[in-house]
């Protein structure tokens, strides 16, 4: 696993105090952390700083993971941002918290922040969906329910692995040519992409057969991660005909390390783009229910700083056509309930233009040259996703490592 990475202080300033599960030299056993600029602060070192805070457990800042924390009500949440919040304005130095509650990013290890039982991904822009249709088809379509729902798929929970963590690649089946014109045989992916998205972490549950509009679903959001949905495009490809994807998805999906709160992004909250038809009840939202977030891929080869890769795309949260509120609201009508660390995933974001593709499949138009093709072995993918000076999400990065072979 690489360490966190340098350059992303001006991510995390006083307005954002995200959330995560970290662990050090001096703290080996994981535990609840937040992060100002380039300090991560130990939370379960300040009890007199959150003492009086109403319906806080105790020790419920010192759990491996933060679902505990995360089903508390949303103004303990806020409550604890405001304590931290305070202790940082009068001295952002942070001398003054005590001995060895803060440490520097670069010696610390982050972890997954949350146990994820249920993780899903959901279809939300039109402009991937049409680009990946020209791509794979010719013509430019959205499959028959794009405009009446968020449709997705169940992901594989396993898979999940924290920014830094290195991504095999798969084996599996997929045609050698054409498909569908050609054999099938196999050995290790040949089309291994990656995919720009943006995913709500569930914290108030849901019963089982209750269900949620999508005006009120932001308060069952604990807060937002990146996301990169791995994908192997051959074997998806074969998988796919007639149901959804399986292994064509589960090498690897990377998180990064810190939740954003919902209460960071109030601000960044925008109208959603147009809608060509009405919707039903359950997933009507009025207001502003996008996130107006700048989202960027960099693809690096071996030897190169992430940072300095080459900028693959230029996104933006606030252009999806479905809300990740809308999505909550969707994956809840069929009674399946949430339960707290469930993932909500965007899919890939893209815009229209080629520099916004949100994912290499993307550039692969029939009878035009792409810029470059699938990702290669020792390649390092890194998103990141950022509002304004001061709240933004860090890096989601990971590399690509050979296939191994097949021991039998």
């Amino acid at each position: 696993m690489t360490p966190p990475l340098p350059g992303y202080a001006s991510h995390f300033g006083i307005a954002n105090i995200p959330f995560g599960i970290a662990s050090s030299d001096s703290h080996p056993s994981p535990t609840s952390v937040t992060r100002f600029e380039d300090n991560v602060i130990f939370l379960d070192r300040l009890d007199n700083v959150f003492e009086g805070v109403q319906d806080l457990p105790d020790t419920v800042l010192a759990q491996p993971s933060l679902n505990a924390f995360a089903a508390l009500p949303r103004a303990v949440h806020q409550a604890v941002r405001e304590r931290l919040q305070s202790i940082i304005q009068k001295d952002n130095t942070l001398k003054a918290l005590p001995p060895g509650a803060a440490e520097h990013i670069g010696a610390v290890t982050m972890h997954l922040p949350l146990e994820t039982g249920d993780f899903t991904d959901m279809s939300c822009s039109l402009h991937h969906g049409q680009n990946a249709s020209e791509a794979m088809t010719g013509k430019r379509s959205s499959p028959p329910a794009f405009f009446h729902m968020p449709i997705g798929y169940a992901g594989r929970c396993s898979s999940l692995d924290i920014s830094g963590t290195p991504v095999e690649r798969p084996l599996g089946q997929h045609w050698t040519g054409k498909p569908g014109e050609s054999e099938i045989a196999f050995g290790p992916c040949k089309k291994m992409d990656y995919e720009l998205e943006l995913a709500a972490v569930i914290g108030k549950p849901l019963a089982r057969k209750e269900r949620v509009m999508a005006s009120n679903a932001e308060e069952h959001i604990f807060g937002y991660v990146l996301l990169n949905d791995w994908s192997a495009r051959d074997i998806q490809a074969l998988e796919m005909i007639p149901l959804g994807p399986l292994n064509g998805k589960n090498a690897g999906t990377t998180l990064s390390a810190w939740v954003v709160p919902a209460e960071a992004l109030s601000v960044f909250r925008v109208a959603s783009p147009p809608r060509t038809r009405d919707v039903v009840q359950y997933l009507a939202a009025s207001g502003k229910h996008a996130l107006d977030i700048k989202l960027e891929v960099r693809v690096s080869p071996p030897g190169v700083e992430a940072s300095e890769g080459k900028v693959m795309c230029k996104s933006n949260a606030s252009w999806m056509y479905w809300t990740l509120d809308q999505c909550i609201a969707h994956q809840a009508i069929g009674g399946c309930g949430l339960r707290t660390g469930d993932l909500i995933a965007t899919g890939t974001i893209s815009g229209e233009g080629a520099e916004e593709h949100g994912c290499l499949l993307e550039f692969m138009k029939q009878g035009e040259q792409p810029p470059r093709g699938y990702l290669e072995d020792g390649e390092t993918v890194t998103l990141s996703g950022y509002c304004s000076e001061g709240v933004g999400f860090g890096e989601c990065v990971a590399t690509l490592t050979p296939a191994k072979e097949l021991d039998v």
